[in-house]
């Protein structure tokens, strides 16, 4: 990355003061930073690293009034850390575009459809049909079976493997060993002990600016499609089971798990180690502590749920403090039991 530092204000809609001409090719901590960079700065604690950093620039709150003489340049804005994310996600995506090209050996399809800038790393599969997007790129040893769509601007990270027919937007993010698609948990079984297989036969839909995490799994539906809907953000290590759907812009932390056809809903935030039974709905904006087991549908919007299984919060937290009292509880009630016999 190089930009002018009025090129940078100009991308964070920032008020520019100093000097606009310099150029900056690296993003550093404010403490780190050298000429050449850029920092910011939202917490009051690190202020007093502004007046000596040697960053070109720094972002900072329009709010920001500073004490003493700076010898960087600033760039106001409303929210300097989300403006500083923005930086970041520039910033990111300007290294991993600049790769072009289909590397050799790999193997693409003559059926195939690739778009503009794409590109494909070495050993790479690309199957029958598939199609990919402008300015895609397939990192090596992924394999993209047939049929499978992927959108612009979305990034396929090394060894991830997208089974046939899955649908992908644009604009997403597949960490390195994903398996998206693959069968669904689903055996039926007979009279004699035995399991019989039941085909999965559906797909896996994933929409616009979806991340998801290195080795997550999201199986594809047994009929129908699983669905992540856009903005979903999902760690590492999450199981997502057959057509389960998971509603826009949900967050959801490592080895969490989803059984089969639950569907959560928009903005939840589901935090580490959570398991949702099948079959279940999750409404809006619910938040799920971490270790929550969640056995029933939570049908309220907008309210938080912790413990196994799992209720209100606020109840789970009166109850903690019985839970901690039962030894010295069970020992009065023993003593009182004494005194009523002896």
């Amino acid at each position: 990355m190089e930009l002018t530092i009025r090129e940078i204000a100009h991308l964070l809609a920032g008020e520019l003061e100093g000097d606009g001409d310099k150029k900056v090719n690296a993003i550093a901590k404010i403490e780190e930073a050298q000429e050449g960079s850029i920092s910011f700065l939202s917490n009051p604690k690190y202020e007093p690293y502004i007046y000596n950093t040697h960053a070109s620039a720094v972002i900072v709150n329009k709010d920001f009034e500073p004490k003493e003489k700076l010898t960087t340049s600033i760039i106001k804005v409303e929210d300097a850390y989300s403006a500083f994310t923005i930086l970041l996600t520039e910033y990111q995506r300007m290294i991993q575009f600049q790769k072009k090209g289909i590397e050799q050996p790999s193997f693409v399809h003559q059926s195939a459809t690739t778009g503009e800038n794409i590109y494909v790393g070495a050993f790479a599969y690309l199957g029958e049909n598939c199609t990919i997007g402008d300015n895609s790129k397939i990192y090596p040893n992924a394999y993209i079976g047939d049929n499978v769509k992927i959108g612009k601007n979305t990034i396929i990270h090394a060894g991830a493997k997208i089974y046939s027919n899955t649908i992908i937007g644009d604009y997403c993010v597949i960490q390195a060993g994903c398996v998206i698609g693959s069968d669904g948990f689903g055996f039926a079984p007979q009279t004699d002990g035995t399991y019989k297989t039941i085909p999965q036969v559906g797909n896996v839909v994933i929409e616009n600016h979806v991340d998801i995490g290195a080795n997550t799994v999201v199986d594809c539906a047994t009929m129908g499609s699983t669905i992540i809907r856009s903005g979903v953000k999902l760690d590492n290590l999450i199981q997502i089971a057959h057509n389960v759907e998971i509603g826009k812009n949900t967050v959801i932390a490592a080895q969490s798990g989803i059984s089969g056809s639950s569907k959560i809903g928009e903005n939840c935030m589901i935090a580490g180690q959570v398991g949702i039974a099948g079959h279940l709905s999750i409404a809006d904006k619910v938040k799920l502590a971490a270790q929550s087991g969640i056995g029933k549908s939570i049908e309220d919007e907008n309210v938080a749920q912790m413990g196994s299984p799992a209720f209100g919060h606020k109840a789970y937290l009166k109850s903690s403090t019985v839970f901690r009292k039962l030894p010295e509880l069970q020992k009065r009630i023993e003593e009182l039991e004494r005194k009523l016999i002896g």
